[in-house]
């Protein structure tokens, strides 16, 4: 496989398992992988340029343990690297999550109460672990502005509706919807901040790492069936599918952590991150549904932890909005280029 010199030496100096522990395995609690998220926070550095390398690795070595795992860290990592890229400190042990999704009828307002505080009203949707976290980055609308608010989540006036969530993947991360009701919160960055800065489009590249890292899993299955049955070579083609799938991924997420750490100005993040997102969830996809099919039932039926892994990685996808995201991608080149050809 092809890879730049920074995520090959990121990926062989990444070791989470004394980490993980028993939140790697399946059917650990959130409490128990948020306890990882903790100790993985404390010795991954922030997403910065210089850092991107380590950070995929990271989260690509945690997907490819347990999906969930990975879901429920990586909010955690982007949250901290945000306060850290404004300053902010977060208190001792805390557990963060982002809550930035928008939804057509809901809408989050923050009204000013002075010295950088404001009160936050309004419901929120796709709020992962809200009744479990800590604390949450949470963005919200002031005026014509948007603005991002560090929240207290055990604040009374903050309600986690978790009974609205009913997925089969990831049953156990919870992103129901949020209700906020004059809760107090403090201004992260100056309005617009956190939408504009580069760490924004990073952040998303991240996401596209735990997707590969699922992938990766996934992989190790279909790896050890071929092995269990060396005589079919209809196993042994849909391994060396799988192989040249990943490889594409892998090479798209670590060219994008070389761009990273180059710190190119002048760098459309917006849409090199559509991109990079978009080659790694063609490849994702193509992995799942391969092994899905060549596997068969008995796994997804029997092996509660591969049909964890199906279930979850499919859902987990589908933060890329597919045609809607290659459509946008679309409109950057017609508007502003950004394509060699």
């Amino acid at each position: 496989m092809l890879h730049s010199s920074a995520w090959s030496a990121a990926a062989r100096a990444v070791d989470v398992d004394d980490a993980v522990g028993p939140a790697g395995r399946h059917g650990a609690t959130p409490a128990e992988r948020l306890a990882v998220a903790r100790a993985v926070a404390a010795t991954t550095p922030a997403l910065s340029a210089g850092t991107a390398g380590p950070v995929f690795a990271t989260l690509a070595a945690l997907a490819a343990i347990d999906v969930a795992l990975a879901r429920t860290v990586e909010p955690h990592l982007d949250a901290r690297s945000v306060l850290d890229q404004a300053g902010v400190p977060a208190p001792d042990g805390s557990t963060w999550g982002v809550f930035a999704a928008e939804a057509p009828g809901l809408r989050v307002d923050a009204h000013a109460t002075g010295d950088g505080a404001v009160r936050l009203s309004g419901t929120k949707p796709w709020c992962s672990l809200a009744s479990t976290l800590s604390h949450a980055l949470v963005t919200a609308h002031a005026g014509d502005e948007r603005v991002l608010a560090a929240v207290d989540l055990r604040h009374p006036g903050v309600t986690a509706h978790d009974e609205a969530w009913v997925a089969r993947g990831m049953p156990d991360v919870p992103s129901g919807p949020v209700d906020l009701d004059g809760v107090p919160g403090s201004l992260v960055g100056e309005p617009g901040w956190y939408l504009r800065r580069p760490g924004f489009a990073w952040g998303g590249i991240g996401v596209a790492a735990c997707w590969w890292g699922g992938a990766v899993g996934l992989a190790r299955v279909l790896r050890s069936l071929a092995e269990s049955r060396p005589e079919s070579e209809l196993l042994q083609a849909a391994l060396g599918a799988t192989v040249a799938d990943l490889a594409d991924a892998e090479d798209a997420l670590a060219d994008a952590a070389a761009r990273i750490d180059a710190d190119r100005p002048g760098t459309d993040w917006a849409f090199e991150a559509q991109v990079v997102r978009a080659r790694v969830r063609r490849a994702v996809d193509a992995v799942r549904q391969r092994v899905v099919a060549t596997i068969g039932p008995a796994p997804l039926a029997a092996d509660p932890a591969v049909a964890a892994r199906v279930a979850d990685l499919e859902l987990y996808v589908l933060q890329d909005h597919g045609a809607r995201d290659l459509a946008r991608a679309g409109r950057m080149v017609l508007e502003r280029g950004g394509v060699a050809w």
